[in-house]
């Protein structure tokens, strides 16, 4: 496998250097920031129909493997200054950096070449909306299954009592 931190993931302490990941020498290695991880670093190894995501929380190692369908788009987020082409996942702790950068036509047209590279969408951030809340269980239902609540609350009814009858058996 090919690393291509010579140009990318975190860069050390001085360098100018921002993230810029060629999308066309798949598969690449590099490091991410992760506020919840230990030491904030993240390893990340990019595939063409995967990602491993690596890191550590309190000690404790962990490798998430993503499918590339799994995730919902590629965006261009960010504000005037600073601009990044992000692998938007529904959960965003697993939404992976591709490209960091000012240029806007330049951006743009990474926008493009990752969206065609992993047949994703290119999602418009600006019009993002919120998920939709989730109603809350009602405490009443959780009582009684649903299944028994179908159910039709039979009457106990007595037996019949035949008394002073001959008793009829079929035999072959």
């Amino acid at each position: 496998m090919r690393r291509q931190t010579a140009t990318c993931g975190v860069a050390p302490a001085g360098s100018s250097r921002s993230l810029r990941l060629d999308p066309l020498s798949l598969p690449v290695r590099f490091d991410a920031h992760d506020p919840r991880a230990d030491g904030h670093v993240r390893q990340i190894e990019l595939h063409r129909e995967r990602v491993v995501l690596r890191r550590a929380v309190r000690g404790m190692q962990m490798a998430i493997n993503v499918r590339v369908s799994d995730f919902t788009g590629v965006a261009l987020r960010g504000n005037d200054e600073a601009q990044a082409i992000v692998l938007v996942h529904r959960d965003p702790s697993l939404s992976v950096p591709l490209l960091v950068g000012a240029d806007g036509d330049e951006l743009v047209e990474a926008l493009a070449i990752w969206s065609e590279l992993f047949a994703l969408p290119q999602l418009d951030e600006g019009a993002r909306k919120p998920a939709a809340r989730r109603r809350r269980a009602n405490a009443i239902r959780a009582r009684r299954p649903k299944f028994l609540m179908r159910r039709r609350v039979a009457m106990a009814r007595e037996l019949s009592v035949h008394r002073e009858e001959r008793e009829i058996i079929a035999r072959n």
